[in-house]
């Protein structure tokens, strides 16, 4: 099998379930700007040498999977989703939220503006932050009715701040809430 096609040589990509579009509509960009972030929590995962942060950023990666296949499926193939596969959910969002939680029960909060660069994996996070940022705003044209990515890539750059600061401090990290 060839790992080209060249279906998108004419300028056009493929949607979930059928149907293309221009490579620069809004699916195509959103569901790109969220691989690009996927790709940077990846860059930092592999500087982590801590097994439930990197435990906790796969299942963060796992989940940007699902907000791809949600951002890449039509308008009229929503209904065709599986939430928690292809479609982003409310619990999804919660174990963001959760995660938040249980870091900052357990974590001073700067007092001021922190200056990225403490450490190389802090910093790192902190890209992948921006990046989230990014794809949040890149989101906002392609996003359904009821859709959660929006909110979730919110609670994510949040996370990832969060967790930018706590490898900053050198403390262990505690398991993800499940």
């Amino acid at each position: 099998m060839k790992i080209y096609t060249r279906k998108g040589d004419d300028g056009t990509t493929g949607l979930l379930y059928g149907g293309r579009v221009p490579k620069d509509s809004a699916r195509p960009n959103a569901y790109g700007a969220v691989d690009e972030a996927q790709a940077f929590i990846g860059l930092a995962r592999a500087e982590v040498p801590d097994p439930n942060l990197d435990e906790g950023l796969i299942g963060v990666e796992r989940d940007l999977w699902v907000v791809m296949a949600e951002l890449a499926a039509g308008e009229a193939d929503r209904s065709k989703l599986t939430p928690g596969e292809s479609l982003v959910t409310a619990g999804m969002v919660e174990g963001l939220e959760e995660w938040l939680d249980q870091l900052s029960s357990q974590f001073d909060m700067p007092t001021e503006f922190v200056v990225p660069g403490q450490t190389r994996l802090g910093a790192l996070l902190d890209v992948a932050r921006t990046v989230v940022r990014r794809a949040e705003r890149d989101c906002q044209a392609a996003l359904s009715d009821g859709s959660h990515v929006g909110v979730y890539l919110n609670r994510l750059s949040d996370l990832l701040w969060m967790l930018a600061r706590w490898t900053e401090g050198g403390k262990s990290l505690p398991a993800r809430p499940h």
